[in-house]
């Protein structure tokens, strides 16, 4: 079986990992300092806060933004559930709203649920393909007027934040600027799947306008991410740094040092994995444009490049049921493919607190006929043909036979 996204591992992943645990130190301590920094120079950022995971990251980037109860934050619908998650955690109202044909979040539908309510925009880089950034701040300056702040961070921004969920986009090029310096603040994730992987973890990378210390952000989340503590272990180590504070009730989701020994590896190669990643999407592309069937993801524009996450090939004229059978019929052939992503209004948790797919009709009918296609490094060109070959035979039988 050819799998469909395994992570990275090698001798020099296995070399670092066993330098971190003979170096004493497999909580948060130099190595995660380190690979901060790293991130930071190489998204162009003005500061970074690595954390447990993307989940964790944007919950506690919520909360301290001040982001509750009166609330609203929009999201969109094609999404994995975390994005809706957070905001609902917050207690905060959860705005979701359509897609446009590249998965992404539809500005204009942005622009018609901004109320004197929100708080926040979220929208999700799908696959890899950045969101149009630029239509997005246009949208939060025409309703500026709207705007009511609920605390001083938000009178100092005094307009709504743009919070890239980047967890696909990591490396993603739009208008000349890297993901992570898109948004007021993005964040990533570096889940096992991810194409910069620590096993799990992510970052809050920060990119607020002058005005905003971001030094001290960055030390007030060291704080906030270690239960409000006032001093790390990796400062307790000093002569008579036993004795801390804790300065407010915080979380608790700090990187350790053994995942960012990963992730150390995994960025100074980055380069590398999306040079492979980038010819593995163009083989997928060549591959099926002979087929009038297939639908091409777009991973290239005039001011977009995409980071290569997905391959989220479409299949035409399908319904889900006969694209279910295709994918059944796929993994038979040998192969593991997947859907990205299940628009949250078909989920129970979601339509059990009233939404309605039928109320987002472009996200239903880009899920119904998507089927994502293995991208990762260690992909042969050999296993490419396999793949492709796959999944042609698999649509020609599940047509051939209505087999629905």
């Amino acid at each position: 079986m050819i799998p469909f996204s395994p992570p990275r591992i090698d001798d020099h992943t296995i070399a670092e990992v066993v330098a971190a645990l003979k170096s004493g130190w497999i909580t948060t301590g130099p190595r995660t300092k380190q690979f901060e920094k790293e991130i930071t120079d190489y998204c162009q950022a003005k500061t970074t806060v690595c954390v447990s995971s993307w989940t964790m990251g944007m919950q506690v980037l919520l909360h301290w933004w001040g982001v509750g109860e009166g609330d609203e934050v929009i999201v969109p619908c094609y999404t994995y559930c975390a994005s809706g998650n957070v905001v609902l955690h917050s207690g905060a109202k959860l705005v979701l709203v359509d897609v446009g044909g590249d998965f992404n979040i539809d500005v204009d539908a942005v622009a018609a649920a901004i109320t004197d309510r929100t708080k926040v925009i979220m929208p999700v880089d799908i696959g890899g393909l950045p969101c149009d950034y630029d239509a997005l701040y246009a949208a939060i300056s025409d309703k500026q007027n709207l705007f009511k702040p609920n605390n001083e961070l938000q009178k100092q921004l005094n307009r709504i934040l743009l919070v890239a969920d980047a967890a696909h986009s990591f490396g993603a090029i739009y208008k000349d600027k890297i993901s992570g310096a898109l948004a007021d603040i993005s964040v990533f994730s570096f889940h096992a799947v991810k194409n910069l992987t620590t096993a799990e973890g992510g970052a809050i990378v920060f990119n607020l306008p002058t005005g905003f210390n971001h030094e001290e952000i960055y030390q007030h989340f060291c704080t906030l991410i270690l239960h409000g503590q006032s001093k790390d272990a990796l400062a307790k180590t000093k002569a008579g740094g036993w004795k801390y504070d804790v300065l407010a009730p915080g979380f608790k989701c700090n990187m350790t040092d053994l995942q960012a020994a990963i992730g150390l590896v995994e960025l100074n190669r980055y380069a590398d994995n999306l040079v492979r990643r980038r010819q593995i999407m163009e083989f997928y592309l060549d591959f099926f444009k002979a087929y009038d069937w297939a639908i091409l993801p777009q991973i290239k524009s005039v001011n977009k490049t995409s980071a290569f996450h997905l391959c989220l090939l479409r299949i035409s004229g399908i319904s889900e049921v006969e694209r279910d059978a295709i994918i059944t019929e796929i993994n038979t052939l040998g192969v593991a493919v997947n859907v990205h992503f299940q628009p949250l209004p078909l989920l129970t948790a979601y339509k059990s607190i009233g939404y309605d797919i039928a109320d987002y009709p472009n996200a239903y009918l880009a899920y119904a006929n998507e089927i994502s296609l293995p991208v990762y490094y260690d992909l042969t060109d050999e296993q490419l043909q396999i793949i492709g070959d796959a999944v042609v035979s698999a649509y020609q039988k599940v047509r051939n036979e209505k087999v629905f």
